[in-house]
């Protein structure tokens, strides 16, 4: 089972693309959901989310696109995984609100999504951005 959604993997590879390939210019939308084989519409919604964070800079025009917002040392798996979890996961349903749930499975889960934070939150675009660079 994997421990990330799809649409955090997928803004974390986008940031990672800013991050390599603007080289001074803005990243469209549509060079990155080509590089990744999606429509720019699943896209989107998750780089308004990185831009309404303050991890992505939107930038308008013919020429426009995406940008860090911040250095890439700065922002880390952590960063980007909250700002992809204002999302909203169309047609998920909500969890129950039986007290199993509320008092036992999601405490117990908090403790291990702290957990994991804390490791994501040593994970940087700088360090990955290298190794995509092949550095």
């Amino acid at each position: 089972m994997p421990l990330l959604s799809r649409k955090g993997i997928l803004a974390i590879a986008a940031v990672i693309d800013v991050a390599v390939n603007s080289r001074g210019q803005p990243v469209s939308a549509k060079a990155l959901a080509g590089r990744h084989g999606l429509p720019s519409r699943h896209l989107e919604p998750v780089l308004q989310a990185l831009v309404h964070e303050g991890i992505l800079r939107g930038v308008r025009g013919p020429h426009g696109g995406y940008e860090l917002n911040r250095e890439r040392r700065k922002i880390t798996a952590d960063d980007i995984l909250r700002a992809a979890g204002t999302v909203d996961d169309a047609g998920n349903p909500q969890l129950p609100g039986s007290a199993l749930v509320t008092k036992i499975v999601l405490p117990a889960l908090a403790h291990a999504e702290k957990a994991f934070a804390a490791a994501l939150g040593d994970i940087n675009i700088e360090d990955l951005s290298r190794r995509a660079e092949g550095g």
